[in-house]
């Protein structure tokens, strides 16, 4: 019999670091050939997670342009999409969350007859503005998928409310599989800065912004706020690997720029990140991804944005909702740098999001689906 052909879809650095793993799981399983197509959403910070994870795509489809649209994203993906599809013939397309390249991919199989697996699927906020296009993308792809692969029981639960109520797998999150191949104790960075960073004797704080719900006012606020803590916590040293968008860039120039204590570098490889996180005595963040890897990392995370759709590591005590209100982010943030008791709280709750595992039983799902193999059990805390 031959092999099943599974072509990953992913386009984006957050893409690439959860489904890299997943891609080289699926390669080792004796039934199936496992392909990788990219879109390169995002060019730079997409080639350097394939670098780190030593992928090699069957297929890109480089589309990425200066100043690119929603619109253009996911018409150059849908067009693209076509002569792939055409050419690699997979038996079934994996898509990654919910991004424009989530979507369009998940768009295309469907008008190809090619079932779609959901990976990290039945993540909601209910708010189809927040995050944007992120909450919409997510949606429309459960509508399509087959197979839908869900980090949480709770995930799960928004999708059977919505009516989906098959194909239902409960695998934990792929980041922590990929947490476990990147993070060491004796790693170098080779941006020379990190190397430098008093981690012992300095509270040395992550940070990153770039979603576009907070693009203008929210991220005046989010920048006011973190440098007022810099200026007022001499022990604190801020890190901000800035994203390419010229949005965020202009913003951090413009009020973080000569701040004390506030270095504002470029955009690091996955593995940089991840060790940076593990060093770090605290995440204060807009991104989904560091919701779920910082925990496992033992690192409290302040999410910087009104809501978050991920409710179970709020529920656990990992994650606060900062939101983007300059005294709110501040006091919050000075309490778990001045408060020992309340930091370890956070520090020390239980990581929600997996064991490591996820990558394998999804590839265990998709052979279970196309009669090669038994259902895998799912996840539980």
């Amino acid at each position: 019999m031959s092999k099943l052909r599974i072509m990953s879809v992913f386009g984006t650095r957050p893409e690439a670091i959860k489904m890299a793993p997943l891609v080289k799981e699926l390669a080792s399983r004796d039934g199936i050939e496992s392909l990788c197509c990219v879109t390169a959403q995002h060019r730079q910070m997409l080639d350097s997670v394939l670098d780190v994870f030593a992928l090699k795509p069957d297929w890109d489809l480089d589309i990425m342009t200066p100043r690119q649209t929603l619109s253009t994203i996911t018409s150059k993906c849908l067009l693209g999409m076509d002569e792939a599809i055409n050419v690699l013939k997979p038996d079934m397309i994996l898509v990654h969350g919910d991004t424009s390249t989530t979507f369009a991919g998940a768009l295309s199989a469907f008008y190809h007859q090619v079932p779609v697996g959901h990976v990290e699927a039945g993540l909601r906020t209910y708010d189809k503005y927040s995050p944007f296009p992120e909450e919409m993308n997510r949606k429309l792809v459960s509508a399509i998928a087959e197979l839908h692969f869900c980090p949480t029981e709770s995930n799960r639960e928004n999708l059977i409310r919505e009516g989906i109520d098959k194909g239902l797998f409960v695998t934990g999150n792929t980041v922590i599989d990929a947490l476990k191949t990147t993070v060491r104790s004796d790693y170098a960075f080779s941006t020379e800065l990190l190397n430098r960073l008093d981690y012992q004797r300095k509270k040395v704080c992550l940070v990153t912004c770039h979603r576009r719900e907070n693009y203008g006012e929210p991220m005046k606020n989010i920048m006011l706020a973190l440098r007022q803590i810099a200026e007022e916590n001499r022990d604190v040293e801020l890190v901000y690997p800035v994203h390419l968008s010229p949005v965020v860039r202009d913003a951090a120039d413009q009020y973080l720029r000569g701040a004390p204590r506030v270095h504002l570098i470029d955009p690091l490889p996955a593995d940089e990140m991840h060790n940076l996180m593990a060093r770090c005595y605290l995440v204060l963040t807009d991104s989904g991804g560091l919701q779920e890897e910082a925990p496992a990392l033992g690192k409290p995370v302040l999410v910087l944005r009104r809501e978050t759709e991920r409710p179970e590591a709020v529920a656990a005590g990992t994650v606060a909702l900062a939101g983007v209100v300059q005294d709110d982010i501040v006091t919050m943030a000075t309490r778990l740098l001045q408060d020992r008791n309340a930091y370890q709280k956070m520090a020390r709750a239980v990581n929600p999001y997996g064991d490591g595992n996820a990558c394998g039983r999804i590839a265990d799902a998709i052979l279970w689906h196309f009669g090669l193999g038994e259902r895998p059990a799912d996840y539980r805390t």
